[in-house]
């Protein structure tokens, strides 16, 4: 009997140590567990602390961003709509001025053409000398 005697120890040695590991194991999981609740309330105390002010510094200045960047698109948008009527109507002087300018030349052109040709038309008449006069003619 010997040997079952020894057997029930070794059982009972190995049974007091599992329930020593499961409590083991439980103490691990309730110590994990506070900790885990410490190191939230501290993230969450930090948060409340450090974070939520600058949070608030960052949402008003990128409102404020935001305002800046609506005002800047509306002025671009103005100042490019100027330029470009400004351009349309440099455009429209400039092909008054051409038409003006072009017209009086056309004038004078015609009015040089008009002189030349009377002038060639002077110097291109015959230059043929006049027959003399016949005794009969000169009486």
């Amino acid at each position: 009997m010997g040997d079952l005697q020894t057997t029930n120890v070794a059982l009972i040695i190995m049974a007091v140590v599992s329930v020593l590991e499961a409590l083991l194991l439980i103490g691990i999981g309730v110590g994990g567990f506070l900790g885990y609740r410490r190191v939230m309330q501290l993230v969450n105390e930090l948060e409340a602390r450090q974070i939520a002010p600058v949070r608030e510094k960052v949402d008003a200045i990128l409102g404020d961003v935001k305002a800046v960047t609506a005002r800047v698109n509306s002025e671009a948008e103005r100042v490019d709509h100027a330029i470009h009527g400004t351009i349309d109507r440099v455009d429209h002087t400039a092909e008054q001025v051409k038409s003006s300018v072009m017209d009086k030349v056309n004038h004078a052109a015609g009015i040089v053409r008009g002189v030349r040709a009377a002038i060639v038309s002077v110097l291109q008449t015959d230059h043929r000398p006049k027959p003399p006069a016949t005794a009969a003619g000169r009486l």
